[in-house]
Formats: structure tokens, sequence, C-alpha cells
């Protein structure tokens, strides 16, 4: 299995789809310089709907141990050309819709598995909101990995205890099979965490699986595009025609891989289908002017894609408002 050379000593890397190696928050400027931030939120209006992107926090990132496929000299050019270096600060995203009586998450952040200082800060980005854990009525998972769904725990329980769960059926059955990770060479812990996390939802009984396309709850379709993991997620929200998608891990680094689709990531269970699907996402999202939401693009992590040529991308984040009236 081709992942097996790159997750050959795993006490480098923090995190499921987030590499950070050892003595990267040490040295990582903005680390150093100490740079907490108060609870982030940004709502804005989709249809009926209200949109609020959260903040679990950011990682950095070291872009030669977590990017495949792409020399590491072009990488750092990539970086240059965007006024970045190596290593990068990914952010942690998740997304919160009000639909009337119903307050939906996607993905929940990394709760505690990052450790200290790295992630967990979605509790109390929703506390600033006035939003309580228990009134999350529906989380939908992107995918199985520790950074969507860690924060589904606090110290052993449930942190939504009024919450169902929806995630593709291929990822609940594949990271719930402990033998999974001889088999494919994830790291064992991979599958720990997960037992541990959406495995007490499902053990509750508070999980329900779809397959591909279907209507998962009213106005929101879930599609799956395997390739980062067997069962990764899209889901598309619609009200009063307008509509907006929240896409997962198929983007983690925008000055690289949309310039360069083809960068693929140590953790795509499939490189090939994850390259395949990245770029063909890009392109349908790019003719169809789709607003779009990603947990890894700096925050507030929403807005459009536009192609720039054969296989080559640019985003445009959404324009920022603040202020009230018309």
């Amino acid at each position: 299995m081709r992942l097996r050379s790159f997750l050959t000593g795993t006490a480098m890397i923090l995190a499921l789809g987030l590499g950070l190696p050892a003595g990267a928050a040490a040295t990582h400027p903005a680390t150093a310089a100490g740079h907490a931030q108060v609870p982030d939120s940004y709502a804005f209006p989709l249809g009926d709907l209200r949109i609020v992107a959260l903040s679990d926090g950011t990682v950095p990132q070291d872009l030669h141990l977590l990017m495949t496929g792409t020399p590491p000299a072009e990488v750092d050019r990539l970086l240059a050309r965007a006024f970045q270096s190596n290593p990068v600060e990914a952010s942690i995203n998740a997304f919160l819709i009000e639909d009337g009586p119903r307050r939906i998450l996607v993905d929940t952040g990394s709760g505690q598995l990052f450790g200290p200082g790295h992630g967990g800060k979605l509790p109390d980005s929703l506390a600033s909101i006035g939003i309580a854990p228990g009134d999350i009525t529906d989380i939908l998972i992107t995918h199985i990995h520790t950074d969507h769904s860690g924060g589904l725990v606090l110290d052993g329980q449930p942190v939504f205890p009024n919450a169902t769960v929806h995630v593709g059926a291929p990822d609940l059955a594949f990271f719930l099979e402990p033998g999974n990770a001889e088999e494919t060479g994830y790291a064992s812990r991979y599958f720990d965490e997960a037992a541990r996390t959406i495995g007490a939802y499902a053990e509750a009984g508070k999980v329900r699986t779809f397959e591909d396309d279907e209507t998962i709850l009213p106005g929101i379709v879930a599609t799956l595009h395997p390739g980062h993991t067997p069962g990764s997620a899209f889901y598309t929200v619609t009200s009063r025609g307008r509509s907006i998608a929240f896409i997962g891990d198929i983007i983690h680094v925008a000055a690289v891989q949309f310039p360069a689709p083809d960068t693929t990531i140590v953790y795509d269970l499939d490189p090939d289908a994850a390259r395949a699907v990245r770029s063909a996402a890009f392109a349908g999202f790019a003719r169809g002017r789709q607003l779009v939401a990603a947990p890894h693009l700096p925050f507030p992590g929403v807005g459009h894609i536009r192609a720039e040529g054969e296989n080559s991308f640019s985003w445009h984040p959404l324009e920022y408002r603040n202020r009230t009236g018309d």
C-alpha cells in the first residue's frame, strides 16, 4: 500500500490530514509570538438560512512532509508567489447552518486530539455566538479524520448530547474496523480515535449514514467523493435559489493546490482518486460559480474558485461585511 512509506515514523505527525512535525509549534513565527485570538465567527445569509463560519484554531504545517506529487522546490516557489513560506499556518474551520429550529454543524474540529494550543477552540467560538452544545440538532461530518470529528467528545464524553451525526457509510465502515489499519497502512491510532469519537455516537444510536447523492435533511444533499478517505463527502445546502457547498479536505493549501491541483497529501487513502476529485470539483465549482466552504483555507474559508487555465485555479474569498441595515 502506497501510504505505508509515508506513515512510517508517525511520532512526527500530530494529526490525520494535518501533518505537524515535532518542534514545529516551537519554531513557527506566529506560534512563537503567541498569536492567540479571541473566539472567531463570521456570519452571512444564504436565502432563508444563516451560515456561520467558526474557528477551531490553526496549526502549522511543514509542507515538505505533508505534500506529495509536487517537488519541495516547486512547493516553495508557489508559496513565495503567494507571499508565504514553509511552514504555513492551516485553519481548522467548522460551520454552523441555522435553519429555523435546526442548528446544523459541519465538522467539529479537533477537540483535545491535537494537544494543548492546537485546535479545540470550537466550543468557545460557538459560545461567543450564544450557541450551547445542546442546541446542535445535527452534525455533518465531511470525513472521519481527527481534525473533523475529534471535537465530538471532550474528556471521553459526547459534547453534543442532542445531535444526530451524519457521515458517509464507507467512512464509518472503514474507520470503525481496526483491521483496516494493517491492511492499508493507516496508523492504528486513527482507528482508535474514531472509535472514541464518532464510535461513541454510533453506540448510542446517534449516527445516520448515507450513500451517494442523498437528501439527508431538507435542502441538504450529500454526495460521496472517495479518495482522501473512502467516504469523503460534500454537502450542498440550498435555500431560495442560493447554495453553498461544504467540500471537506479536497484542498489544504490554497497557494499550492489551486495553481497545482495534482499536488496530493500523505493522508490521501487513494492519491490518484483524490487528485481526480480535486480537479473535477474545482472545474465544476468554477463553471457554476458555486460558493464553497473549506475547512483548511484561511478563516473563514468561504469563497469562490476561478479557472485560470488548463487544470489551474485561484481562490477568491467571500466579500467581508460588518454593518447593520441595508
